[in-house]
């Protein structure tokens, strides 16, 4: 894959911008590509540059990619200014549940909905989900549709006052479990080793959720791209954003290589031959 150029902001030209209307609730998507479904849920604090560039290398892959825009200013470069009040107005919203004891955050239930369309419209045996960061997490509740068989996990950040959460209700974790269990699930799972806001204590709270069905991979921190980004700079201050913000796309990179194991897992999963 050619590496390119991240600009200040993206135009998102080359994707197809739909209001999708679910459970009553509408949402702008963004929809490029053909074959199997990928939801591609963006971080903190939008839809960023990098997110695209990592939705452009799935869509790439041989995937329908559909990134949902759930805060922030959709193609906009991560600014300190632009960010923060981003972050605030999220950590409060009802569609979220960002700190412990709130359990699932209540925009699940459209993604999975979301799932469902991107399976009927994209075909193949199911879908995929990417969460990062914000919704890293929410890869894993989406999981409660039976469309979704391929979730990765990145850098999960909620709940953000509790470094060994999982942002999932009793309920819902144990529902999550029986799934993995009784149709043979595997999640990947991504962090860096001194990343502040995913910590090893939330992926071994992963493992004892799933057991060796939670496939937790750990990059040291010294391989994160040093010059990330303002936000990620001097808001976020650690490296965090495996396969966007602190990515080095140079050949052989271990985030580079994160990447590549991202899109094995993903045509492994739903690039079957009867797809």
């Amino acid at each position: 894959m050619e590496s390119e150029n991240l600009t200040p902001d993206d135009t998102l030209a080359d994707f197809d911008r739909r209001v999708i209307s679910l459970d009553g609730d509408d949402k702008t998507v963004y929809v490029a590509g053909t074959g199997p479904a990928v939801v591609i849920m963006p971080e903190m604090p939008g839809i960023s540059p990098d997110v695209l560039r990592f939705a452009r290398w799935v869509r790439d892959a041989g995937f329908t990619v559909y990134v949902p825009s759930l805060f922030g200013v959709d193609g906009a470069y991560p600014t300190v200014e632009l960010a923060e009040p981003i972050v605030r107005k999220a950590c409060v919203s009802k569609e979220f549940r960002a700190f412990a004891g709130g359990g699932t955050s209540p925009v699940a239930v459209w993604l999975r909905a979301l799932a469902r369309l991107a399976h009927t419209e994209s075909g193949g045996p199911g879908v995929g989900a990417v969460g990062m960061c914000f919704t890293g997490n929410f890869a894993l509740t989406m999981t409660l549709e039976p469309a979704v068989i391929a979730p990765v996990i990145n850098h999960p950040s909620l709940p953000l006052d509790d470094p060994a959460g999982l942002e999932l209700s009793p309920a819902d974790a144990t529902a999550i479990a029986e799934r993995f269990e009784r149709d043979d699930l595997r999640a990947l799972a991504y962090r860096f080793d001194n990343d502040k806001w995913c910590t090893g204590q939330r992926f071994a709270a992963y493992s004892q959720l799933l057991g060796d069905r939670f496939d937790g991979r750990v990059l040291a921190g010294d391989d994160a791209n040093p010059k990330p980004p303002p936000f990620f700079e001097h808001v976020v201050q650690t490296p965090h954003s495996v396969v966007t913000a602190h990515l080095v796309d140079e050949e052989g990179h271990p985030t580079v290589r994160a990447r590549d194991e991202i899109l094995a897992y993903l045509r492994d999963r739903l690039q079957t031959e009867s797809s």
